[in-house]
């Protein structure tokens, strides 16, 4: 049975990476209880309180310890995947893994001198509706894919956050952080480990402090798909879910949506996929379908170059960036003047 540890309690991914593991037959040896957010710290002793706390150095000496999760700041995963592997453990990282390409460098120079893996946990691969929407591209019944869109607007929280949230050096920027996501799904459902960047835009839109990269939008291709991602941290305090994640697929011979956290105003709860075909349309709940992630994370299953290529495409993707600051340009809307007279009107 795989024994793990976890290092770097610094985002609360660490809960759900920690839960997939246990539900796939791991067991958590011990958590290192140095953290940059007590709230995180303090979240996973509730949930897990028969794990013990043990410093990291002891843990990364354990010999019985197989592998270490690991979801610190993220400008710091990286020196600590390479001081994991380099302790004879494989890793989990939660996405970003790397916030340089100095950090990736150094990454992959520690994956072939140790023989060990490292695996980034992105939303694709926990999602039960992606697996299913991927299921149905393979299965022909779209046809041949011709463009993805994939929208992913988050929930600032800005009373959860910790300081490094807001300083672009320590996440990597939104494209490295949020839109490593729609880069992972966009080479999934093309079939191909990497693709080229035809564009990518950020913007800072006024939210506080000034500069924070809160709007972004990326567009991908193979010979043969087109994609187009937009992410932002815009979701509405009223919606009941931190984002109303929607993907689309466009083929040859159907089409397909997902609204992966909600059905806005219809069915309960996540994973709803919607279905357009030549004989008709139908909706799927995909909410409790399997997800085998952690299942083949443990048998050693995952391929290693498709998660440097992720990474990679991010780094490239936010260095590349056109930019512009929204901040400095005046709100047409706020000093318009209607454009007619209601009581006017006939």
């Amino acid at each position: 049975m795989a024994r793990f540890a976890a290092i770097g309690l610094d985002h609360r991914h660490i809960y759900d990476i920690t839960e997939g593991l246990l539900a796939a037959g791991a067991v958590c040896a011990g958590y290192d209880p140095v953290s940059t957010d007590g709230r995180v710290l303090a979240g996973f002793r509730k949930r897990f309180p028969g794990v013990p706390a043990v410093f990291r150095q002891r843990l990364l000496d354990d010999p019985s310890i197989d592998f270490v999760v690991i979801a610190a700041k993220p400008s710091d995963r990286a020196k600590l995947a390479v001081e994991a592997m380099r302790a004879g453990k494989d890793v989990l990282c939660d996405k970003p893994g790397v916030t340089t390409a100095a950090q990736l460098a150094a990454v992959r120079v520690a994956v072939k001198e140790t023989g060990r893996a490292w695996s980034i946990c992105v939303g694709r691969v926990a999602s039960p509706s992606i697996q299913a929407a991927l299921g149905v591209l393979r299965s022909g019944e779209l046809g041949r894919l011709v463009q993805m869109v994939n929208l992913a607007p988050h929930r600032l929280n800005r009373a959860l956050r910790p300081p490094w949230f807001f300083d672009t050096p320590a996440y990597g920027g939104i494209i490295n952080d949020i839109g490593v996501h729609a880069i992972d799904t966009f080479l999934a459902f093309a079939q191909v480990e990497t693709a080229d960047i035809v564009s990518s835009t950020i913007g800072a839109f006024g939210t506080e402090p000034p500069g924070f990269e809160d709007f972004a939008e990326l567009v991908l291709q193979t010979p043969s798909v087109r994609g187009y991602c937009r992410m932002d941290w815009f979701t509405p305090d009223g919606l009941p879910t931190w984002g109303d994640g929607r993907l689309f697929l466009v083929g040859t011979e159907g089409t397909l949506e997902l609204r992966k956290n909600l059905d806005i105003e219809g069915r309960d709860g996540t994973d709803h996929m919607f279905v357009a075909n030549r004989t008709g349309t139908r909706h799927v709940d995909c909410s409790g379908l399997p997800v085998t992630y952690y299942r083949d994370f443990l048998g050693g299953l995952l391929a290693q170059e498709p998660v440097f290529a992720m990474c990679q495409m991010a780094l490239d993707a936010q260095a590349r960036a056109s930019r512009f600051d929204a901040q400095a340009q005046p709100c047409f809307y706020a000093q318009a003047q209607p454009c007619f007279d209601a009581q006017a009107r006939p």
